[in-house]
């Protein structure tokens, strides 16, 4: 380009003004460069934010069992591909396919019991003879019983009181299952595909995480990178592994002892040893129903084999599983099953727990370092000296 070139060049107008050298830019650069990265991830959150559930439901997973995938890196010589393979087919194999049959299960049980309560709400249904055999409440149950269930049409009653105007979204959601079960099969789908590249590339995602970690809380990261591990160990490994055994181990105990819909009562046990206390009042529920209904015998052998079982896990199993565990209080744990399964259906009774114990942790992070601000804020603190106190004489033995 020659002179007369850069003078024609100097003379063009420009949108935003003259590109002199020493103009101060209106935004610093590192300011500009966080919040671009700031709307890039808060726009990729909005556009994949179908794909947001099954990525963390992988992570998840793949924070618990990263102790085990190192050791079967280590099996086979380092090769990530086989060993994120082989991982991928043991979860399926131990984990994917028990959850599918037990649902397939529950939900053909659950018909059945519909099926009962159409033919409940045509007809009427008796009181059932363990019902109005139970001391003290027998003759109020079998009054509510009959005004509720047993006379014709009194079921479909109750059903269009409780649900009022929505009983058209009911039956619409109810038709609606089956694409349910269809949207949870491909979210499946993308949690293992997701898992698989968790498991071959953590290594450099973990690296990475820990760079951008360390820019971004260069004090607190240390610990957080820590915490965080533990604690996604700790949730699932302690509570949701150890309340899928249960429900299978439960399950198969109220099958032997004859209960009806043992499967759907299994998943339902299951579900509530996620939260404090739900296990044991699961199986006494169940062996009060057995008592009641005639079966002394099976009734507190199952009162007995369950409380035997959750013994033995508490003490034996939970403290080998759970490294150091962090201990939700009843009220978050609640809450994330609760919000987990309502945000984010099936999969949030195990994201749910997770994510209420990291927000738990960081809240006891932070309020440990507070603490260890104040001390030293204060300072070392004078201690005045006191007089010792008299020797207390031995008694001489023998």
């Amino acid at each position: 380009m020659g002179v007369f070139d850069r003078q024609k060049s100097n003379h063009e107008p420009r949108w935003l003004g003259s590109s002199a050298q020493t103009r101060t830019p209106l935004i610093p650069s590192i300011s500009a460069a966080r919040w671009l990265l700031v709307l890039v991830v808060a726009a990729g959150v909005y556009f994949f934010y179908g794909f947001l559930v099954p990525v963390l439901a992988a992570l998840v997973i793949g924070f618990a069992s990263w102790p085990l995938y190192r050791k079967l890196l280590a099996r086979v010589g380092g090769n990530t591909t086989i060993a994120a393979t082989i991982a991928i087919i043991m979860i399926i194999t131990f984990l994917v396919i028990p959850i599918g049959l037990a649902v397939t299960y529950t939900t053909g049980e659950v018909r059945t019991w519909v099926t009962w309560a159409i033919h409940a709400n045509r007809a009427g249904a008796p009181t059932p003879d363990w019902i109005v055999a139970l001391p003290w409440a027998g003759a109020y149950l079998d009054e509510v019983w009959t005004k509720y269930i047993g006379s014709p049409g009194a079921l479909g009653e109750v059903i269009q009181a409780v649900s009022g105007a929505n009983i058209g979204n009911i039956y619409r959601a109810v038709l609606a299952a089956g694409g349910g079960a269809f949207h949870l099969l491909l979210t499946l789908l993308f949690m293992l595909i997701a898992l698989f590249f968790v498991y071959r590339d953590g290594f450099s995602f973990s690296k990475q995480i820990d760079m951008l970690g360390e820019r971004i809380l260069p004090n607190r990261w240390e610990r957080i990178s820590r915490v965080v591990p533990a604690t996604i160990s700790s949730t699932v490994m302690g509570m949701t592994l150890i309340a899928i055994g249960e429900g299978i181990v439960l399950g198969l105990a109220y099958w032997i002892a004859g209960v009806p819909s043992p499967v759907t009562l299994g998943v339902l046990t299951g579900v509530m040893a996620l939260i404090p206390g739900g296990a044991p009042l699961s199986f006494t529920l169940v062996s009060i129903y057995l008592l009641a209904s005639g079966s002394h015998v099976a009734g507190i052998g199952l009162f007995v084999w369950g409380t035997v079982e959750l013994f033995i896990v508490d003490k034996t199993l939970r403290p080998k599983l759970v490294g150091g565990p962090i201990k939700l209080p009843f009220l978050p744990t609640f809450f994330g099953l609760v919000g987990g399964v309502k945000t984010m259906g099936f999969l949030g009774l195990f994201i749910g727990p997770v994510l209420m114990a990291l927000i738990v942790a960081i809240w006891r992070e932070w309020i440990h370092e507070a603490r260890s601000a104040d001390k030293s804020e204060t300072g070392p603190q004078i201690i005045i000296d006191e007089p010792a106190p008299p020797p207390v004489p031995r008694v001489a033995e023998g």
